[in-house]
């Protein structure tokens, strides 16, 4: 439940409200991918190969090309880390049935392992957020985040609620 000071001025789009609303995500962030950071560590990984698995799990069948567009990072990056998921036998990679020439991403049984592990960690994080938050809450969480995202890809993010 919020408290008088932790609501928002009538006047929320003053430099002061804008800028606690940028602390908060940023921290929240910070703190809930910290709480992943020391079991990827312990593997040799990093975020990027957590946000690769995360995807993937999401989309079995992910094409290459649509993980680099969610992920936004650069082909070079890409590889690096699929590379390493790959060799690490956590990502298996496919011939498309239609184009032969594609790839697709699955996640393979020590994949899905180690993504489920990974996201029972966020999950509980953000379950607790969002009990502390109330339902009414969560919605609006949504709409702001959402409304960070520039339009055109907006269309991701429905894919993925799809899955």
């Amino acid at each position: 439940m919020a408290t008088p000071s932790s609501t928002a001025s009538p006047l929320f789009l003053r430099e002061d409200e804008v800028r606690r609303g940028i602390e908060l995500l940023y921290f929240g962030y910070s703190h809930m991918t910290r709480s992943i950071d020391e079991g990827l560590s312990a593997q040799g990984l990093g975020r990027a190969h957590h946000r690769a698995l995360y995807f993937i799990a999401r989309q079995p069948g992910l094409m290459i090309g649509d993980l680099l567009a969610l992920l936004a990072i650069t082909k070079q990056s890409l590889g690096r880390v699929l590379n390493e998921l790959i060799e690490r036998g956590l990502v298996d990679t496919r011939r498309g049935e239609l184009d032969r020439r594609q790839k697709l991403l699955y996640l393979t049984e020590q994949g899905q392992a180690m993504e489920a592990e990974l996201f029972d960690a966020l999950r509980e994080k953000m379950a607790t957020a969002y009990v502390q938050a109330g339902q009414g809450s969560v919605t609006g969480f949504w709409q702001v985040l959402e409304g960070l995202i520039p339009e055109q890809d907006r269309g991701m993010i429905a894919a993925l609620r799809k899955s």
